[in-house]
């Protein structure tokens, strides 16, 4: 069994930041790549960023320049380090992984979500 494991969210002011880790633990062969996706309320789920195992990276148009997403493979670890964050930031950030948890079996697993609110 995988799990995926979000922490860092809450509450901050506009202009603040923050720092998102997602920790997958269980039968993990490999992982490839590692996104963050977030869902605002009354919208769908989207494509923050994303990073592959080798370490080339994704960002949606309105996170560009202010987040970064980076891994550490030691610790099976993504991280989102949310700069100048806005109001239309806040959401529900989930963590996804696509998982080799077994010798024939590839699969994407998603975390449980961690609320950002950005408000003054």
């Amino acid at each position: 069994q995988v799990q995926l494991v979000e922490s860092g969210g809450g509450l901050v002011q506009p202009g603040g930041s923050l720092r998102l880790s997602c920790a997958a633990s269980g039968s993990i062969f490999s992982i490839n790549g590692m996104n963050w996706y977030r869902q605002a309320p009354g919208k769908e789920r989207e494509l923050v960023a994303g990073i592959t195992s080798g370490g080339s990276t994704k960002y949606a148009d309105s996170v560009k320049g202010r987040f970064t997403i980076s891994r550490d493979n030691a610790k099976n670890t993504v991280y989102l380090q949310m700069n100048s964050l806005k109001p239309e930031d806040t959401a529900v950030y989930y963590c996804n992984a696509e998982i080799r948890d077994s010798y024939i079996s590839t699969r994407p697993y998603w975390g449980q979500g961690t609320r950002v609110t950005v408000s003054s």
